[in-house]
């Protein structure tokens, strides 16, 4: 029995850069994989730990808090889209793990208070 071809599809596209990115992620170097995971691990921390924080320290209460927040996210997107052109540097891909990481324990947070 032989295998059809697969057709050109978005799905398939989408498979096929998901696949290059896996392969290209156990390419690298444990020192470039393990930044990178730690990088999204403390991003994760420090979001779930400075927003508890300063919800209840900042002035304007937590408005003010996810304002911020959504500010710095926004920038830190703008720039890497202006700035790299190609495969990013391992300080960028470590500056987007820590947004990632940092994005997700707020989400996550607002998940858990219901809000």
């Amino acid at each position: 029995m032989t295998r059809l071809p697969v057709q050109r599809t978005r799905f398939q596209g989408l498979l096929n850069r998901l696949g290059s990115a896996l392969a290209g992620q156990v390419r690298r170097s444990w020192r470039a994989g393990s930044l990178s995971v730690l990088a999204l691990l403390i991003g994760f921390f420090a979001g779930q730990n400075l927003t508890s924080l300063l919800l209840f320290t900042a002035p304007g209460g937590r408005p003010a808090v996810v304002l911020a927040f959504l500010l710095l996210v926004e920038v830190m997107v703008r720039l890497r889209s202006r700035l790299v052109v190609g495969d990013p540097s391992l300080a960028w891909v470590i500056l987007d793990n820590l947004r990632i990481g940092a994005t997700y324990s707020v989400v996550l947070e607002a998940f858990k208070l219901g809000t």
